[in-house]
């Protein structure tokens, strides 16, 4: 089991619309709008390391609205 945080920058707007389309994906366990640099984290729970980049690529960026994201995978 993998854990990793995603911090995403959004279009400005559509945070509530964002959370709600990822609250649908099984693998995201927690969405949180933030005050900052970042405007959301996302938590991600996946079966392997090797899923991650294609889980980023497919599912999160492929949100018109999510502009842009920084990925940190918990270390134990």
């Amino acid at each position: 089991m993998v854990t990793a945080y995603v911090l995403a920058t959004i279009k400005a707007g559509s945070e509530r619309n964002v959370k709600e389309k990822l609250k649908e994906i099984p693998e995201v366990t927690d969405v949180n709008i933030l005050y900052g640099e970042y405007d959301m984290i996302i938590k991600i729970d996946l079966d392997g390391i090797s899923e991650l980049s294609d889980f980023i690529l497919d599912k999160i960026r492929a949100i018109d609205a999510i502009e842009r994201t920084t990925t940190l995978i918990v270390a134990g």
